[in-house]
């Protein structure tokens, strides 16, 4: 009867030598968090929840950068982690960290999309374990921390014992909630609701096969082509700007191979505060050190503005960042009224008798961001 994985994302141990040299913090530790740690299976008969992962990753955060908390829009931090995989270290566990916590999104994107399936042995305690040593979560337990594990093996499998796994979590201020894929009771029979359970977590089951439904709008065209016009606004500089540039129109691509609808989410997400790109994009830069720019050198600088003295380009990057202003303001109006839309057809569905894992997990990631005091529009 439940049906999509990221639907309910709504709401995706000492650390090994092999661990890959990603992102494993936000540059910016200062306001409120919410942290989601995503532990995904990737064993053989996993290539639908994975598919399912890649098509709601955009309606997941942003669900979550709706939120606010002290009248602040939180840093969203997403972690990733496969587990379950032949083609991965039996050494260690048959576990990779894929990225660490970074708010980075277009980067977590890439990675999700980069991931395959290949059979192999899913131990649930020992990625809970991993995770929780070896993320950088934070101190303050006014943050919200989220470790959600889907897969579709014993959750009680391996060397680390699954209760132990959770109840460190959850003494650090880690909630889990797990998702088995298959039938609900089986999932309780092989332990998925007790680790659930210890974490002060939620479980739930799917079916990962099943095709996820994008309810598509009439305003989903003009949020496409306000997406192409904020696009043009981000000026890359430094070693990584032009590669990143690209990069962001890549997941645009990626997003949009689910349909214009999971495209719209991810450009609606792109609009709001969550999305800063400080590292290689000038215009979040200055607006968060405005003498940025008198430290660049030409070459850190695009062709457009080589050949521009330091005030011919603050001006440019000023009128940039006037720009993007007025697309955001008018992308979210546009999404305003595709979620009431959206919200219409659901209920259409939900009175015909189907019944949605959006609407089951949204209101419990809202019920558990509330008890940490986020509020949502």
């Amino acid at each position: 009867m439940l049906k999509s994985i990221f639907g309910l994302l709504s709401f995706l141990v000492i650390m090994p030598a092999t661990v890959e040299n990603l992102p494993s913090q936000t540059e910016d530790s200062k306001g409120h968090h919410i942290q989601v740690a995503l532990l995904l299976d990737t064993s053989n008969s996993m290539d639908g929840l994975i598919d399912q992962a890649k098509s709601q990753l955009w309606k997941m955060v942003n669900e979550l950068a709706t939120s606010k908390k002290d009248g602040e829009s939180p840093t969203i931090e997403i972690a990733l982690y496969e587990y379950g995989n032949d083609a991965l270290s039996g050494a260690e566990g048959y576990i990779r960290q894929v990225t660490g916590l970074t708010a980075d999104l277009d980067l977590v994107s890439e990675k999700l999309f980069g991931l395959t399936t290949n059979g192999g042995s899913e131990y649930c305690g020992a990625v809970i374990n991993r995770a929780v040593g070896q993320l950088v979560w934070s101190d303050s337990n006014d943050d919200m921390k989220i470790i959600i594990v889907a897969g579709n093996e014993p959750f009680d499998q391996g060397p680390d014992p699954y209760r132990d796994a959770c109840k460190t979590a959850i003494g650090k201020g880690i909630m889990i909630n797990t998702i088995f894929c298959g039938n609900y009771d089986e999932g309780v029979r092989t332990f998925w609701k007790d680790g659930a359970d210890l974490a002060d977590g939620k479980y739930f089951n799917i079916d990962q096969d099943q095709q996820v439904i994008h309810i598509s709008t009439p305003h989903d065209q003009r949020i496409l082509d306000l997406n192409e016009k904020l696009n043009s606004t981000y000026i890359g500089y430094g070693d990584q700007g032009e590669q990143r540039v690209q990069m962001q129109s890549t997941q645009d691509s990626n997003a949009a191979s689910y349909g214009a609808a999971n495209a719209a989410e991810r450009a609606s997400f792109k609009a709001k505060e969550s999305y800063k790109n400080t590292s290689w994009d000038l215009v979040d830069a200055m607006e968060e050190d405005e003498a940025v720019i008198e430290k660049l050198d030409k070459d850190d600088l695009p062709a457009e503005m080589k050949d521009m003295d330091k005030k011919e380009q603050k001006e440019y990057v000023e009128a940039k960042a006037k720009e993007r202003e007025e697309v955001r303001k008018e992308i979210l109006e546009l999404e305003e009224k595709a979620k009431e839309y959206q919200a219409e057809k659901r209920k259409e569905m939900s009175e015909s008798g189907e019944d949605t894992l959006d609407k089951v997990m949204s209101k419990t990631i809202r019920e558990q961001a509330e008890k940490k005091g986020f509020k949502y529009n």
